[in-house]
């Protein structure tokens, strides 16, 4: 595992964006695991701008999200089809047939299983693409006794609720169950970048990058057995983390 310690989050999420701009221009067509969330905001917007630019080409690229709400439809300004529409496909040079968001409305097994098919299809992804929960989650696999290995639906814990509701008028509005990747689904990608920002992360983040153990009870853990994975953060998550620089 590798950790790159930057002096702001905006310095990681620049690092972030050289990473894939360095996949993009030596593999056109390549497959990208994509996040949603208010980690990779500024990410996207630098994704953006070297499309803009002419540094980086989407037109060949195929992506595939990490997860949905159950119960929202894409068209909901806070159901993560839209959220990906507005803060990246909208913008860039891709063809939305090539990418991927599961369905949050109709039967979520089925949604479930078309998600799982898409992880695989054409290859794994040349990039997946992670932020982290307070309590180490990854996608909506949540900190519990035992984790899935496929697609599936995960009831959300409250800490996860709590969190997700800075975007929603009230918690009680926020979707209660999610369709997500599973950690081996994630595990299969072929790199991870990882980028986490802020103090309420510390105990997630020293699990992953000072522990030497793996747990259920931080599935960001997992991560551990892959051999290739990038963990980017600012000097002061690395600080608060017990990371020694």
């Amino acid at each position: 595992m590798k950790v790159i310690v930057t002096k702001s989050y905006e310095e990681s999420c620049a690092a972030a964006a050289e990473i894939f701009k360095e996949l993009l221009q030596s593999k056109p067509n390549a497959k990208l695991g994509l996040a949603t969330g208010g980690t990779p905001i500024p990410l996207y917007k630098k994704l953006v701008e070297m499309n803009k630019a002419g540094e980086i080409d989407f037109s060949k690229v195929h992506t595939v999200n990490l997860d949905e709400y159950c119960g929202i439809p894409g068209t909901h300004d806070q159901s993560y089809r839209y959220f990906m529409n507005t803060n990246l496909f909208d913008h860039i040079n891709i063809d939305k047939a090539n990418t991927f968001v599961a369905n949050g409305m109709g039967d979520f097994e089925a949604n479930a299983e078309e998600l799982e098919r898409m992880v695989y299809e054409g290859g794994t992804a040349d990039i997946q693409l992670l932020g982290i929960g307070n309590n180490g989650h990854i996608a909506f696999n949540e900190a519990s006794d035992k984790l899935f290995a496929t697609a599936h639906t995960e009831k959300l814990t409250e800490s996860t609720i709590a969190a997700n509701a800075r975007f929603f008028a009230s918690a009680d509005e926020v979707p209660k169950t999610a369709i997500t990747m599973g950690m081996a689904d994630i595990l299969a990608a072929k790199k991870v970048v990882l980028i986490a920002t802020g103090k309420a992360k510390k105990d997630a983040i020293h699990g992953l990058i000072v522990d030497n153990i793996i747990t259920t009870q931080n599935p960001s853990t997992m991560l551990k057995m892959h051999s290739d994975v990038v963990v980017i953060i600012d000097e002061e998550l690395a600080k608060e983390s017990g990371y020694t620089i």
